[in-house]
């Protein structure tokens, strides 16, 4: 996502042909959308470096098979890999899930057992990338024109194991919202059950094996 991408080209046009009352107004704006104009230069020069160091992982098939998931991008899938490493080394989905801190606290007492707040344990960057791609599942299930080029070429099962992850969480999300259960709840329920199908998309793809 650029940085002012939901913007619109229209609105950035009628930016820049605003007419202040003042030349240092005039001048203070036109200073502002240069240096956006340059922050957004140097956004794509860093994410064309992030794809193009990506080929040379071994961990290239599971970067673009996450990307078959709604609300993962290159940048996101890069961030779950590179903070996760193998995923295969998850046994269960459940393992990941406790390792991003996203499963629920517990505390025991005797034979009472309360379920609190998720532990928020392991890796934040990770944990932190999953609960804003879960933010994408508020919408109804359904394959944009982004989701579909970035499924291009993807093995069947990936793509299945996507939509899959679509229909579940979409409306997963409706169903908590409905039930009356808080936004910052729901979402975190969704990334934990994200967690699960990126694990499940890890385990589909094959990876090539490191030199030595």
């Amino acid at each position: 996502m650029t940085i002012y991408s939901k913007w619109g080209k229209a609105h950035l046009n009628w930016l820049a042909e605003l007419k202040m009352q003042h030349p240092a107004q005039h001048i203070a704006l036109t200073e502002y959308l240069d240096a956006m104009e340059d922050h957004e230069a140097r956004v794509k020069r860093i994410e064309k470096a992030i794809e193009q160091c990506c080929q040379t992982s071994r961990l290239l098939p599971v970067i673009e098979a996450l990307q078959a998931l709604r609300g993962i991008s290159l940048l996101s899938a890069v961030t779950v890999v590179a903070e996760l490493g193998d995923l295969s080394r998850f046994d269960t989905p459940a393992q990941l899930m406790a390792y991003l801190g996203l499963i629920p606290s517990e505390h025991s007492s005797g034979g009472t057992i309360k379920k609190g707040p998720i532990t928020k344990t392991g890796n934040t960057h990770a944990r932190r990338t999953l609960i804003e791609s879960a933010q994408a599942y508020r919408m109804p299930a359904r394959k944009s024109k982004a989701i579909r080029k970035r499924q291009e070429g993807l093995p069947d099962d990936v793509l299945d194991i996507a939509w899959n992850a679509q229909l579940r969480l979409c409306h997963r999300y409706r169903r908590l919202i409905a039930k009356g259960k808080n936004h910052n709840v729901v979402i975190t329920a969704i990334a934990r059950e994200l967690a699960g199908f990126i694990w499940a998309i890890a385990r589909a793809v094959p990876i090539v094996a490191a030199e030595r």
